[in-house]
């Protein structure tokens, strides 16, 4: 990777400069994918800044990232450009690839940024190869949108999850789905790499093979039969080595206590003001 300026970081897309849960979210999808695609010829559509493009060049065979903006498809070359890496400036619904060429399709935080939600995967069908699949992510609008009444101005069309999965069923015949959350836990992980998935939670009689949240996003991977869909763990986990998302909490957390703490401070010394004040003047002047 070549040291470039970072891109302008507009709210919406993702730059290697965000930190904390925006960062867990991003880099969590693309080294999810990465352990999927060694040996593999991959699109990433709607590359953005290309960090997840380069991500996954350190696997595949070959990566190309597409993406519609001219000045970020620049920056990408310019920082991230590799043998085995290149990035082209086209549509997603008009991708400039011959047909069956790739043998994956990466596409996170596309679908709804766009209208034309058929058109997108019929275009990335068209590109794939037969024993091909794709990855793609899309937030789920219940949790996302509605719960949170959140609206995220960058966002074209948003789907339910059995929108989503509907979407994909009609043009991929296999189709596996699995969630996405940030989420604050305690991890137990055995020492000898042996044993299955487990989730507690405080409510004893929730499952214990699958979380007890609802997903704000949902991966999926689909292909035109079972058998070219890739094997998925049943619990994928990201942490940064820096462990950023729980730093700034044991930041704010002492910011808080300190805060208290002068709070205490500066209402004694009112107190403390209060009180000389309530005397006779002369006793204030005398020190009594």
């Amino acid at each position: 990777m070549i040291e470039s300026p970072s891109l302008e970081f507009t709210g919406e897309r993702f730059t290697p400069e965000c930190v904390r849960e925006m960062a867990y979210e991003h880099w969590h999808r693309y080294a999810f994918a990465a352990a999927l695609v060694t040996d593999k010829l991959v699109l990433d559509a709607a590359c953005g800044e290309g960090y997840g493009s380069h991500l996954l060049s350190a696997k595949a065979r070959q990566v190309t990232g597409i993406d519609i903006d001219p000045a970020t498809v620049k920056h990408a070359r310019s920082r991230y450009g590799a043998d085995r890496l290149s990035f082209e400036c086209a549509s997603c619904l008009d991708l400039p690839l011959a047909d069956d060429s790739v043998d994956v399709v990466v596409s996170f935080e596309t679908l709804e940024h766009l209208a034309e939600h058929d058109e997108l995967m019929a275009e990335f069908r068209r590109v794939l190869r037969p024993e091909g699949f794709v990855l793609i992510s899309s937030p789920d609008r219940k949790t996302y949108s509605d719960e949170t009444g959140y609206d995220n101005p960058f966002h074209v069309r948003e789907l339910y999850r059995d929108q989503f999965e509907q979407l994909l069923g009609a043009h991929f015949p296999a189709v596996r789905l699995m969630g996405q959350k940030l989420l604050f836990v305690s991890a137990l992980w055995s020492m000898d790499g042996q044993g299955a998935a487990q989730w507690l939670s405080d409510r004893p009689e929730a499952s214990t093979v699958a979380p007890d949240w609802p997903p704000l996003y949902y991966i999926a991977a689909a292909a035109a039969t079972r058998a070219a869909l890739p094997e998925l763990p049943a619990v994928s986990l990201y942490g940064d080595r820096a462990e950023s998302v729980y730093q700034h909490y044991n930041d704010e957390v002492r910011k808080h206590i300190r805060a208290g703490e002068v709070l205490a401070e500066r209402e004694a010394e009112i107190a403390s003001l209060k009180a000389t004040l309530a005397k006779p003047w002369w006793r204030r002047w005398f020190g009594r």
